[in-house]
């Protein structure tokens, strides 16, 4: 039975960071003014009640990894590093501005992460100047939570202590796999004593959420490899495990995700086997499943926070705070008012020449109407607490949305209630063919061309 499910549910779909999904942004509405708009407007109303969270897009990487999908500037020059930063701060002064114009109190952060890229690929030094310039221009919420992202291979004690005293207790590492096959495949040699390493100086310096990222279905992947890569992991105790499926989408990122042939790349039964003999195996090791692709210690505030529904998904995945306003800065990085998303020039030159120009950086986007917005409650339901209810609404539950859920439950993937639905164990592994039935930007635009990866 379960092969026969993985056969049929097993389409290309989103990851639902966002409703609606980058692809399906309606730009005909869209416009750098109706964006800041938005701002404005969930700004004045958000700022005193639960503050906002900033995501800092960091893109260079000394060295190109071949399964990565990001946006980033493979570089060895840290020259870049100043005029990047110097950049990102004249955008926040021009976010900084619109704000003052609807509300004259300072913004109250309540989460803020460095993404990448490879954030440490900054200096410790670059980094304090960032951090420090934003924070004196904020106030900070008492529930603050702050995080990064660091490369075993260059994240050195004064990069984890630097942020430390700067207030962050929440670091992730990207570790994908420990096997030399599958690591010379995706161009990333990292030896598990460099990530034993910097695991043990973050906990000896006082981090108290330390994450590690797997991902499965890598080139060459079978379970023995995975196994023991799972196993190594734990050895180090991580408090936190992103167990991500390996998203190939070589259309998009071109050469960065052809270093390998597909034959090498494990599909459908045995690439889900990959996923299902790690989750017992992570479940009996002691960790708790969170949404979806996250595990933690059931002492971890994520675990918590799904516990007494307060879990939250946004751009920068899982997070135990919630924030209706969140500024990405940075070349590439996506911003979200809750009304609106909007995502900068992902060219790094085009991108400083905007800021230098007194531009909000935006090259696309897309306002919410009042159809997304239903919806986007719908999904974030269904991907943080793996329920949801309705209340009739005619815009969000079509025949089409509903003949698609009673198929669903026909296989035992959820259970329909009155107004409203619960994802069984049995169908975890398709939260995401769950949400999927309720995008309706995805279902009237039909798409001729692969826009995402493979579910399972």
């Amino acid at each position: 039975m379960q092969r026969e499910l993985i056969r049929k549910y097993n389409v290309q779909g989103p990851r639902y960071t966002s409703y609606p999904t980058v692809p399906f942004w309606d730009q005909t509405t869209f416009s750098s003014d109706n964006w800041l708009s938005t701002v404005q407007s969930t700004f004045n109303s958000s700022n005193e009640s639960e503050g906002i969270s900033i995501y800092i897009h960091l893109p260079f990487c000394e060295q190109l990894c071949t399964f990565c999908a990001c946006h980033k500037r493979i570089t060895k020059q840290h020259s870049y590093e100043q005029p990047y930063i110097t950049t990102v701060l004249k955008e926040w002064d021009l976010y900084l501005t619109e704000f003052r114009k609807v509300n004259k109190n300072r913004p109250i952060l309540k989460e803020l992460h460095l993404g990448g890229g490879t954030p440490t690929f900054f200096s410790p030094e670059n980094l304090n100047l960032l951090l420090s310039s934003i924070y004196n221009t904020v106030e900070f919420e008492d529930e603050l939570e702050l995080s990064f992202e660091g490369h075993p291979n260059n994240t050195s004690f004064e990069h984890l202590q630097t942020l430390y005293n700067l207030g962050f207790r929440r670091v992730s590492f990207g570790v994908q796999d420990y096997d030399p096959e599958v690591q010379k495949a995706i161009n990333r040699i990292q030896p598990f004593e460099n990530v034993e390493q910097v695991t043990n100086w973050a906990r000896e310096i006082g981090y108290t959420s330390i994450s590690h990222d797997l991902v499965f279905g890598l080139p060459f992947h079978n379970w023995e490899k995975m196994e023991q890569t799972i196993r190594k992991t734990l050895t180090l105790s991580p408090d936190r495990l992103a167990f991500y499926s390996y998203a190939h989408v070589p259309w998009i990122k071109g050469v960065g995700q052809r270093g390998f042939s597909e034959e090498d790349l494990p599909k459908g039964e045995e690439k889900r086997k990959l996923y299902e003999n790690g989750k017992i195996l992570l479940k009996q090791l002691g960790y708790k499943e969170i949404g979806m692709d996250h595990f933690a210690k059931p002492n971890d505030e994520l675990y918590t926070s799904m516990v007494n529904r307060k879990l939250h998904r946004n751009f920068m995945g899982y997070t135990s705070s919630k924030t209706q306003l969140m500024i990405g800065l940075g070349m590439s990085a996506i911003s979200d008012s809750w009304l609106g998303f909007a995502q900068n020039e992902k060219n790094l030159e085009d991108y400083q020449r905007a800021v230098e120009n007194g531009q909000i950086p935006v090259i696309k986007g897309h306002i919410l109407d009042d159809e997304d917005l239903s919806i986007r409650q719908q999904v974030l339901n269904i991907m943080c607490a793996l329920e949801t209810t309705w209340d009739n609404d005619s815009l969000t539950m079509s025949d089409s949305i509903i003949a698609q859920l009673q198929e669903m439950e026909k296989d035992g993937l959820i259970e329909l209630r009155e107004n409203g639905l619960k994802i069984t164990d049995k169908g975890r592994p398709f939260v995401r063919n769950v949400a999927m039935a309720f995008d309706q930007r995805m279902l009237r635009a039909t798409p001729q061309t692969q826009l995402f990866s493979s579910i399972l």
